[in-house]
This record gives C-alpha cells, sequence and structure tokens, in this order.
C-alpha cells in the first residue's frame, strides 16, 4: 500500500508551526532549532511555571506531560513506555546501552562504515580497555551495508552488531530490518543508532530486530536541544548493566545492597531538562499526529527531487549512496571547498552543513572525499525553497 504524502493545507501547517521558516532556507542538520510552534509553547509554560512556584514543584505538577513522553515514544517506535529511557541526548543515550555490555577481551563488534565518529570511538576505548576486536563490513555495490559480508562477518566471538541506520553524512538509509534478521539469527546484541533516521522515517523496533536504539530530540523530530532517548527490550535486560546508577536508576536497600528499578528508566537519571522531557514529548505527538508515513514519504521525496535537480548542474558532484536513499542530500561543487559554498549559500539566505573527513574517517577517506556539503530537508521544506537553492547554487559558476 503506498501511503499518500502531505497535502497542501498539510504543508502549510507545517510551516505555520515553524516559525524559523521565513526568508531564510533552512537545508541544515533537518532544521536544528527549528521547533514546531506547541514545542517551543510547552517548553516556555514549563519554563514560566519553574520560576514562579520552583523546579520541585513545577515537575510535580507537570507528572502528567512527563508521563505523556513515553508513551508518545513508545507508540513512535513501536516499542512498550516502560522500555524507554529519557537521555539528554543521542550521544548520551548509545553510550549507556553500550558500556552497559559486560565486553570481555576477544569479543568482536561488527559495525558498517556508516558508523558514526562518536560510536567508533567508544569501540576504540573499549579496545584498549577490554582488548576487544572491531570488525568493519565493507558496503555493497549500492553503498549500503553489504549484508551478505555481514552475515559472513558474525562468528562465535561475535557479542554486537552496531549500525548507523542513516548516517550524518550521506543520504544512505541502511537496512536496518534485514541487519536485524541477521543478528536474530545469529543471537547477537543489535544497537542501532537512529539520531538522524527517528522522526525522518517510519520506525518499528519489532519489525527492525533491535535491542537498543538510540534518538534525539532535536533533529527530524524538532523537540528542544538537549533531548534524546534510549530505547532497551525487556528481553535483553539481564545482558546490559547500566554504566552508572543514582538514585533514579537504583534503589538503595542497606549499607551493602542497592537493586536496579525494573525496566528501561535504569538508564535514567535523576536530574535532568525537565521542560525539555515535557517539549519532546510534544514534538513526538506532534509527528504522530501528522503520521510518519506521511512525514517520511514527503521527507525522501523532497530529497529526491533536490537530487535530481543537482544532478543537472555540471558543476555539483552528488556523493549519496545506498539502495534506499532519505531527506539528507550530500555533494561537492567543483573548484570549491565546502566550506566555501557553505558560506556563499549562507549570503544568500541559505543555511546547509558541512561533513568532514574528521566525523566519517572510516567513509568519506575511503570514497576519496576530505568534506561534503550536506543539504538536510524536512517535510516543512517546500519545493520552491529547492529550486531557491539550485539556483543559488547555479550563479555561483
Amino acid at each position: 500500500m503506498i501511503v499518500p504524502s502531505l497535502s497542501r493545507q498539510d504543508i502549510d501547517l507545517l510551516r505555520q508551526d515553524t516559525p524559523g521558516v521565513g526568508q531564510v532556507i533552512h537545508f541544515n542538520n533537518a532544521g536544528t532549532g527549528l521547533a514546531a510552534a506547541p514545542v517551543l509553547e510547552a517548553v516556555k509554560q514549563h519554563l514560566d511555571l519553574e520560576a514562579r512556584i520552583g523546579g520541585y514543584e513545577a515537575e510535580a505538577a507537570a507528572r502528567p506531560a512527563l508521563d505523556t513522553f513515553y508513551t508518545a515514544l513508545a507508540a513512535l517506535i513501536g516499542s512498550q513506555p516502560q522500555e524507554i529511557a529519557y537521555v539528554e541526548n543521542a550521544t548520551r543515550a548509545w553510550d549507556m546501552a553500550f558500556y552497559g555490555i559486560d565486553f570481555r577481551q576477544g569479543d568482536r563488534i561488527v559495525t558498517g562504515r556508516a558508523e558514526y565518529v562518536s560510536n567508533y570511538v567508544a569501540f576504540l576505548q573499549m579496545k584498549k580497555r577490554k582488548g576487544i576486536e572491531i570488525d568493519v563490513v565493507e558496503d555493497d555495490a549500492s553503498g549500503q551495508i553489504d549484508l551478505k559480508a555481514l552475515k559472513a562477518a558474525i562468528t562465535p566471538k561475535t557479542r554486537l552488531v552496531a549500525l548507523t541506520h542513516i548516517p550524518t553524512f550521506s543520504g544512505l538509509i541502511n537496512p536496518a530490518e534485514e541487519v536485524g534478521e541477521i543478528a536474530r539469527e545469529a543471537g547477537v546484541l543489535y544497537l542501532l543508532d537512529a539520531c538522524q533516521s527517528a522522526g525522518q522515517i517510519p520506525l518499528n523496533v519489532n519489525e527492525i530486530g533491535c535491542h537498543m536504539l538510540s534518538g534525539t530530540g532535536r533533529k527530524y523530530l524538532r523537540g528542544p536541544r538537549g533531548t534524546g532517548f534510549l530505547y532497551v527490550s525487556d528481553t535483553v535486560l539481564d545482558q546490559i548493566e547500566p554504566p552508572f546508577i543514582d538514585l533514579q536508576s537504583a534503589n538503595w536497600l542497606d549499607d551493602n545492597s542497592y537493586e536496579l528499578v525494573p525496566h528501561a528508566r535504569r538508564f535514567e537519571t535523576w536530574e535532568r531538562y525537565v521542560a525539555g522531557q515535557i517539549g519532546l514529548g510534544v514534538a513526538v505527538t506532534y509527528a504522530i499526529g501528522f503520521g510518519m508515513e506521511r512525514l517520511g514519504n514527503r521527507t525522501c521525496a523532497l530529497g529526491a527531487q533536490l537530487r535530481s535537480e543537482l544532478s543537472g548542474l555540471g558543476a555539483v558532484t552528488l556523493h549519496d549512496k545506498g539502495k534506499r536513499k532519505g531527506g539528507i542530500v550530500t555533494f561537492t561543487l567543483d573548484g570549491e571547498t565546502p566550506a566555501r559554498t557553505k558560506t556563499r549559500l549562507a549570503a544568500n539566505g541559505i543555511n546547509v552543513s558541512v561533513s568532514t573527513a574528521s566525523s566519517a574517517r572510516i567513509d568519506l577517506p575511503h570514497r576519496g572525499l576530505d568534506a561534503v556539503v550536506r543539504a538536510s530537508l524536512h517535510a516543512f521544506n517546500c519545493e520552491d525553497e529547492i529550486e531557491r537553492f539550485v539556483k543559488a547554487l547555479g550563479n555561483f559558476n
């Protein structure tokens, strides 16, 4: 079944609810900072309440809104509310899962070339600490992780398959469901970095087959910065120990013992950005209201349109890869560094980002690239903005 994309009325509402949309075209990191109006209002209201009655009192009054965060996130990714933890950002959420695994010397981690820099340096630290080994699976001819090579790379020593669903430096959407099937057949843990995919495309942890999934609020979900979440399946709680605990994650029983709280909230800390948690819950509810299938279709279609338009510019080289591509479009302009392209676009009221080899050391240099321009489209972007973008690039030559 083909799910219809957004109507013109839906797009107008999205843009109306996006205060940052206007003269500046936001193609930078999925509109980071461009929170929906209901999200901004929810955060501001709670901060005002804190100012009036105090932080503890405001948190107690906001308990229903805080609880909504768990039910909304569970609905977004197809899990149960008790399998969701609120964490301050996607990297720390991923860390809580990864560092919670009791790696032993000789254990192996299997990953791909699209793995995010923060994740890979964590692999290297664990290699230094525990003597684990890292197996990097090559891409297939399309540019996505090679599924046959992945299956062959898993050995009895493999402890974890770690995959970045959508890398920050390419339009690639990795085949997370097929990877999940391989991990399930092999009986190994599967950790999915959904930082770029949460809010960009539909997610269902049961269909994906991952045991752990991390995400952020500030990208495609359009929630507040300083917010993130972690999903940990109840089925693997006995295999993952929170790397650190506090009075939120554990109960102090007596002078010599404690017990972890049930379910995924053992990965939380007591102190948190309460207004942010409320705002993220509102952002997720907002996205669900439009329908993630429809938002995803719209975002991917805009990405495809921009690639098609850019392919007609002789001086532009596209660098996206994979069988399936999303709303992130990467390219370079002949004779100009990506940093310079970004500066020139900004002078034309167009915001983009740059991904460098330092954040993709096992991918971009492997393809002979030092950096790429990254245009991240969201469902609130419109076709007229794509035309202005392409025209601006054409005028550079």
